[in-house]
């Protein structure tokens, strides 16, 4: 494997940006959590300057917040923010399901029941790593059998703030995910466009009430810094990942 430390430093920064971004949608990092340049510089191998131009980067995209000079953390958005991004999601995920309805490949219904399978093999062992990235993982694989590459990277740019706030809600509450899911993936096998896209509705608005309290105790813990992982550093993974 490809070290962080044999990639030219002109690429580094690209390198770092991407696998934190992708933790970030993946919900491997948590709303609140702290990153520190030099604790990055450690874990990849390199030094500060790519990491700094990362988090710069992902400053920039609002995917990260600095609140102090040396107190870069995942941003926690207030309620009125998290309900804006719903009706944003309903809109596009619904207009993916919606077109996958009509066009997904045999091959693409059978990835998507098995992200389905493993969330529920996931959550069942209460693996909620595994279980919320299975979660993303079909929300985007509904954007790549619809055939909506613009769409599907205006959702990366949702996810890296909504990836945090919903990992740490669906591990805090225990609630399965894939309800809709099955529901989704049906109407899209029988080209029900309307029906997959209210399922995908319902999916998205479903919780709503659950995270809007989740919001509260988190921002009623971050102010008095009361949650132990909201002050853990986030440590990235370095490793290769492969997706089926």
């Amino acid at each position: 494997m490809t070290s962080m430390g044999d990639i030219r430093r002109d690429s580094q920064g690209d390198a770092i940006y991407a696998r934190i971004a992708q933790d970030l949608v993946r919900g491997r990092l948590r709303s609140g959590q702290k990153v520190t340049i030099r604790g990055l510089a450690e874990a990849f191998g390199t030094g500060t300057t790519p990491v700094r131009d990362a988090v710069m980067r992902l400053l920039q995209d609002g995917a990260l917040e600095q609140r102090r000079p040396r107190d870069v953390r995942v941003p926690m958005p207030g309620l009125a923010q998290y309900r804006e991004i719903v009706r944003i999601r309903t809109a596009l995920e619904g207009l993916a399901a919606a077109t996958a309805a009509g066009r997904a490949t045999s091959r693409q219904v059978a990835a998507l029941r098995r992200l389905i399978e493993r969330n529920e093999a996931a959550t069942a062992r209460g693996d909620w790593a595994a279980a919320v990235e299975c979660n993303q993982r079909f929300h985007f694989a509904l954007a790549e059998a619809a055939g909506m590459p613009t769409l599907l990277g205006m959702l990366e740019r949702l996810w890296l703030g909504m990836g945090p706030l919903l990992a740490g809600y669906y591990a805090a509450s225990g609630r399965e995910m894939t309800a809709h899911h099955h529901t989704v993936v049906a109407a899209i096998v029988r080209g029900d466009a309307e029906g997959a896209r209210a399922g995908m509705a319902r999916d998205i608005e479903d919780p709503v009430e659950g995270i809007g309290r989740y919001i509260a105790v988190l921002a009623a813990a971050d102010a008095t810094e009361a949650i132990n992982p909201l002050q853990a550093e986030y440590t990235p993974t370095t490793g290769r990942e492969t997706d089926e």
